[in-house]
């Protein structure tokens, strides 16, 4: 065991919660792709079938996985408009990053509407999302290993803080490595906005073409859906770089636990309201969907970049006032689906749990790097996220 692992509490309920997790995640992604396009429709029932493995496994479909894989690392290595600087590391060395995120969106809508213009059948994806899923699912195992076999030959000075427990299963899960590259490819930075993100994108917007298909036109509710998403990850990658300061990049390893979830996790069920409307039209009328795009416009909360502990405005009412525009960001995407069912609420019940556990996450960091300051601080604004509750 490291000096590091001896230091760093074990997250996740340890070896044990990190093994259910590596089960739970794929399974419960699985279930809602079921569930999203039967009939009843229900989030906390029983899937209405189970799919046998010739139904999951197909030769096609890791073969277009990998295609896109491979067509988002060739973006990312093409000249970018920028290139930043990382956090400082332990051996005070800066990474670089390139700042092309929102180009490769720009060139991957390109590459789509020519391959559409000659062809490409867009409005088949939908009928792939299983085994697609289940293709992302082996990628984030294999290579997750393979990243764990990095790591055992990379110098100390490159751990991650958490990931270095001595055992193998947490240590797979949570990452060993904090910057694995191989020369200018970083694996962590170009996973956590490419491929997933741009890839959620793609998802809606065959489901959205499919639509169409089958009644003639899009629903209101599903231009809603695509527009708020695309916005919400046209945002992400343009101010890419602001991703350099967060928790995934500057303490997280890279391992399981953030490879699964944003090339496969984040694609599969972030798209599950456009799912859910493409088997289950909702009817939205005008003054509902400006109500819901007012809703959406809220979540404009600005982040604080600097080191100053901030006390007035939404700061001096809740100490995480970003996370409580997530929320009132994920309700908006799931008002367009109408009441009737909690399937298309899903993002918002998992995002509120998962801004609840990083929020703690969150305090145990600051308090470490504020001391007593951070404790003043949480006295003088003593609720979390929500003001009055929380």
């Amino acid at each position: 065991m490291t000096p590091q692992g001896s230091q760093a509490p074990l997250e996740f309920g340890g070896p044990l919660g990190a093994a259910s997790l590596m089960v739970l995640l794929p399974v419960t992604m699985l279930h809602l792709l079921l569930v999203a396009g039967s009939e009843p429709a229900r989030l906390l029932g029983p899937p209405p079938y189970l799919p046998g493995l010739e139904e999951l496994w197909s030769p096609q479909a890791l073969l277009l996985w990998l295609a896109w894989l491979g067509l988002q690392a060739a973006l990312y290595l093409l000249p970018a408009r920028k290139v930043a600087e990382g956090q400082e590391l332990k051996d005070k060395s800066r990474l670089q990053y390139p700042i092309n995120g929102f180009q490769a969106l720009v060139l991957t809508a390109l590459v789509v509407g020519l391959g559409v213009a000659v062809g490409l059948p867009l409005g088949t994806l939908p009928e792939m999302l299983l085994p697609l899923a289940f293709a992302s699912t082996l990628t984030a195992f294999v290579f997750s290993l393979l990243l764990y076999l990095k790591a055992l030959l990379a110098p100390a000075s490159a751990l991650a803080p958490g990931g270095n427990s001595g055992n193998p299963i947490y240590d797979f899960f949570l990452g060993r490595e904090l910057n694995p590259r191989i020369r200018y490819l970083d694996f962590k930075y170009f996973c956590e906005l490419r491929p997933g993100l741009i890839g959620w994108v793609l998802i809606n917007l065959a489901l959205l073409v499919q639509e169409a298909k089958l009644r003639g036109s899009s629903s209101l509710a599903m231009w809603l859906v695509n527009g708020f998403q695309l916005l919400y990850v046209g945002d992400a990658l343009w101010h890419e770089e602001a991703i350099l300061t967060t928790m995934d990049i500057t303490h997280d390893g890279f391992g399981f636990m953030l490879l699964f979830g944003d090339i496969t996790w984040v694609p599969f069920t972030y798209s599950l309201q456009a799912q859910f409307l493409l088997h289950h039209p909702q009817a939205l009328e005008l003054p509902m969907a400006s109500a819901i795009c007012l809703l959406n416009d809220l979540e404009t909360i600005s982040t604080a970049t600097g080191r100053q502990l901030l006390v007035s405005g939404w700061w001096g009412m809740v100490r995480h006032p970003n996370y409580l525009g997530d929320l009132i960001m994920a309700l908006a995407w799931s008002l367009p689906c109408g009441t009737s069912h909690l399937l298309p609420y899903f993002y918002l019940l998992y995002f509120t749990a998962l801004l609840v556990h990083r929020e703690a996450r969150d305090e145990r960091q600051c308090l470490q790097k504020y001391g007593l300051a951070w404790r003043e601080y949480c006295r003088r604004v003593p609720y979390r996220i929500l003001p009055y509750i929380y």
